[in-house]
Order: C-alpha cells, then structure tokens, then sequence
C-alpha cells in the first residue's frame, strides 16, 4: 500500500490548492481538504495565521504565475509549438516535476495563459454581475473592460497578445483545445447574453457568432493599429472612449428594425 504523506504536508498541499482560487479559505476547508480534522490541523498550526506564514515560506508559493509569466514570454517569442517546457521550467525557476503538475502539456498551459492575460475572465465575469442590465449598458462597459485587460495599466505588452492571437487563429494541435474552452467561455456567457437580447427584441437577429465577431473586431483592430495611428494619423482619443464610441456604434447597427422597415431612432 501507498505510504500516505504526512499529516502537515498535506495540510500544506491543500492549502495551497485552495488558496489558488480564494484566499478566504477556512481552517475546516482546508482540513478537509487535507483529509483531516479540525484538532488534526490545529495540531500541526497554531493558527490561520501559522499556516499562511509557512506558505510564504515555500518555495512553490507563487510557481503558477512565474510559470504563466514566462510561458506569455516565451510563447511571444518563438509560438507554442517550439516551446520548449524544460526550458520554461528553469525560465520560471521551478522543478519539472512542479511545472508538469501544474500544466500537464502545452494545451493546458496555453489555456492557462489565455486565462491569465487575456481579457476573457474579466469579461465573463463581468458578464455576469450586469446579465440583467440592456445591451446599452452591458456593451460599452465590456469593451471598456477588455481595452484595460489588453492595453491599461499593467497590461502584458501589446506584441505578445498579437502572438497569442496568432497562436488561437492558426488552431495547432497544441492550441486547439485551448481555444475551443476559450471559445465555450466566450459563448456561455457574452454568447449567451446576446441570444437572450436578440430573442427579447433589445437586439437584431443575426447569427450569434457573426454578432461577436462584428463586436470584438473593431476593437480588436483598434488595439492592434492604435500605435500607429497615433503616431501617423495624429489620434488623439482616450482608449476607453475609443472602444466606447465602436461599441455604440456596433449598438446603433444592431438596433432591430421598426414595423415599417426602418430602425429606431
């Protein structure tokens, strides 16, 4: 039979996988995620505290996000499919064995790095919390979202996004699966909201892919062109006001037909 690994490395080893998704975890969460008991953690960590002091101190704490980092970097670099993953393991300072069992192959570490830098959580989960409000309202704002997620404060540089973009277009065996979850995020939730406003008359009927993409497209090329815009053309426009301003006007082209053939003013 297996030995089963100590009472406080397993504590530690939950905690850690909690801890990656929320930060509130409870002692009780954590032990039973350990496979222990309340009395069994307190008898390894005095405290909440005690234990969140001892993952500070370990060396693991933070590995996923060295690993996305430099896996954003190196896929920038030379695409997904000459990434080597011995090498992103020492780019991100962390052991094979550490890398692998946190992103099994490249599928799962590109999802992970579409998950991490792209607008695409931040818009689902936004799309969430205003579900219930119009298009008016719910469009402008998710543009305003992606544009921040992409080129705000913070934001991974604008050259790598194009290699992430370039990597989902071209669909290699590596990246496939990565964008079809992408692309099931996507439609499950902004997908899903503009069926709903299509079905209740707030929006025109049209292929629900067709409408994203006329949506996403714009501001997406506005992103991609702005730098030379600015420098070329003389744009002098705030990126948020940009990509408010295309996405009323992908509102003002939506706007179902009146009963006489024309659309709403």
């Amino acid at each position: 039979m297996p030995v089963e690994a100590p009472r406080r490395e397993r504590i530690l080893a939950g905690a850690r996988n909690l801890l990656r998704t929320s930060d509130r975890a409870t002692v009780a969460e954590i032990a039973t995620a350990a496979g222990t008991s309340k009395a069994g953690f307190y008898r390894e960590f005095e405290s909440r505290a005690a234990l969140l002091e001892a993952l500070r101190l370990d060396p693991e704490l933070g590995a996923k996000e060295r690993i996305l980092a430099a896996g954003l970097e190196m896929i920038g670099d030379r695409g997904l499919a000459q990434l080597s993953m011995d090498e992103l393991a020492t780019r991100a300072g962390v052991s094979r064995a550490t890398l692998y069992r946190l992103f099994p192959g490249k599928p799962a570490l590109f999802e992970g790095v579409l998950l991490a830098f792209s607008p695409i959580e931040a818009v689902s989960g936004a799309m969430r919390a205003m579900s219930d409000q119009p298009p008016e309202v719910v469009m402008p704002e998710l543009a305003r979202i992606a544009h921040r997620a992409i080129a705000g404060p913070g934001a991974p540089r604008l050259g790598l996004l194009k290699a992430i973009f370039f990597e989902v277009s071209s669909l290699t065996p590596d990246a496939e699966a990565a964008a079809q979850e992408v692309a099931a995020t996507v439609l499950g939730s902004v997908g899903a909201y503009v069926v709903g406003q299509m079905a209740a008359g707030k929006l025109r009927p049209m292929p629900p892919v067709l409408a994203l993409q006329s949506f996403i497209g714009p501001i997406f090329f506005h992103l991609l062109t702005r730098p030379i815009a600015e420098r070329m053309l003389g744009l002098d426009i705030d990126g948020e006001t940009a990509v408010t301003a295309l996405a009323e006007s992908w509102l003002r082209a939506m706007k179902p037909d009146t009963p006489d053939g024309g659309g709403h003013e």
